[in-house]
């Protein structure tokens, strides 16, 4: 039985909390480029600048299921045991959560099954994104180096709140963005939102001359946070796999020489949904919150459509034909099985997913924002080759993420840093 007990703590069995907090609210990190000798294409677009923000609690999976456990007052064996093995599976080592004692013991109703708290969720969710937001692309613009007032668009992209008006309008007010700026939101697209973010993005920049479009993604799990219940199995992925932040890019066509270093060039977008698919990750909110349910052959359907879209993405005049392996692999990190089988599927060398387990590794799955931090593993990546004199093979490469739909994001880009 799993029953919740008013100011219960979120502590492991030697009483030491789960999270280690962070000494202010938020961890942020940006890249901007630096040195490459590589030119972007005229009145194509690019990724000028990235930027990450984190909330102040730090989760060790290492301690996870004990601390879970014991908030939520369950005593269930074999859910923990399932737990257990899960947060070894998904290879996941820490996360960043907004959930803390101090949230749980001020709503211990977060915890306990079947009330109705949907408006304590977005009570705490829509501050807490807007905020993860506002840190995320103050980091992106430090790295980016211009001034907020040159932004001339904003995407922002959240599956984690719900209000009017919406979180892009709260993210312009806390960047101090002109109220001619122009923007766009995208709500519950789920893990997909980072890239298609990027995808409307990439045709606002490069219609548009002139124009600089941030877009910011943010997502956190309070929104669906819940005790174990052996009616609910498939939640325990979740509690194992998914952890919070925000994320930031600014993208433009014809990068201003001396004041701007390119980071990607995005030369191709395109999204395609698979029919009859609908019901692989099915969300829905309701009065307890979001409720997701993930099927079992979701990694076997990516697995089985990926070269496909792969190819029709890279159907471009002029663009080679390129090796798999000859390319790099931006990976929305769904999870390692996800991971796995598209690296079985296309025969893909292990250090060709190497960013995206990393991101996985050390952010979980943080649902839109990943692919920000994907990238910067990249980079990262992308510039030591250089320094070690590695060659460019990996000049071109595809950005990916898959979501609700099923729904395949994709980009054709071109590495600019190495």
């Amino acid at each position: 039985t799993c029953n919740n007990v008013k100011g219960s703590s979120y502590v492991t069995t030697n009483s030491t909390s789960i999270f280690i907090s962070i000494s202010s609210w938020m961890g942020t990190v940006g890249v901007a480029g630096g040195g490459s000798t590589k030119v972007a294409n005229p009145g194509k677009a690019t990724i000028l600048a990235l930027g990450k923000a984190f909330p102040h609690q730090l989760v060790m999976q290492d301690y996870l299921v004990d601390g879970y456990f014991r908030d939520t007052n369950c005593d269930d064996p074999v859910l923990k045991q399932k737990l257990t093995r899960l947060c070894k599976t998904t290879t996941v080592k820490t996360r960043y959560v907004v959930m803390s004692e101090e949230i749980l013991k001020k709503y211990p109703e977060l915890a306990v099954e079947g009330l109705p708290t949907v408006k304590q969720r977005l009570d705490i969710c829509n501050d807490a994104v807007t905020r993860m937001a506002v840190e995320a692309s103050q980091a992106c613009l430090k790295n980016w180096g211009r001034s907020p007032s040159d932004i001339t668009h904003l995407v922002y992209v959240s599956s984690s709140e719900a209000r009017l008006p919406g979180g892009d309008l709260y993210l312009a007010k806390g960047l101090g963005l002109s109220p001619e700026t122009q923007r766009v939101m995208l709500y519950f697209v789920g893990c997909s939102g980072g890239v298609a973010g990027l995808r409307v993005a990439k045709d606002i920049a490069e219609n548009n001359p002139g124009s600089r479009v941030l877009l910011a993604t943010s997502e956190t799990t309070i929104i669906g946070f819940k005790p174990p219940s052996a009616e609910r199995p498939y939640d325990l992925v979740g509690v194992a796999l998914f952890g919070d932040g925000a994320g930031a890019m600014i993208i433009g066509s014809d990068p201003v020489l001396g004041y701007e270093k390119p980071l990607f060039e995005l030369h191709t977008a395109i999204q395609q949904f698979l029919p009859n698919t609908e019901k692989t990750i099915d969300g829905r909110l309701t009065e307890e919150g979001i409720s997701f349910k993930l099927a079992r052959e979701l990694p076997q359907i990516i697995e089985d459509n990926i070269e496909g879209f792969c190819k029709k993405l890279m159907e471009v005049d002029g663009f080679p034909d390129k090796e798999y392996n000859k390319m790099f692999w931006a990976v929305h990190p769904g999870g390692p099985a996800i991971l796995n089988r598209m690296e079985k599927r296309l025969d893909l060398s292990p250090e060709k997913l190497n960013a995206s387990r990393r991101a996985l590794m050390d952010y979980g799955n943080a649902s839109s924002n990943t692919i920000v931090y994907v990238l910067e593993y990249m980079i990262e990546e992308s510039l030591k080759m250089k320094k070690e004199n590695q060659g460019d093979d990996d000049e071109w490469g595809l950005i990916l993420a898959f979501g609700p739909g099923i729904s395949f994001e994709g980009v054709l880009a071109r590495n600019l840093t190495g």
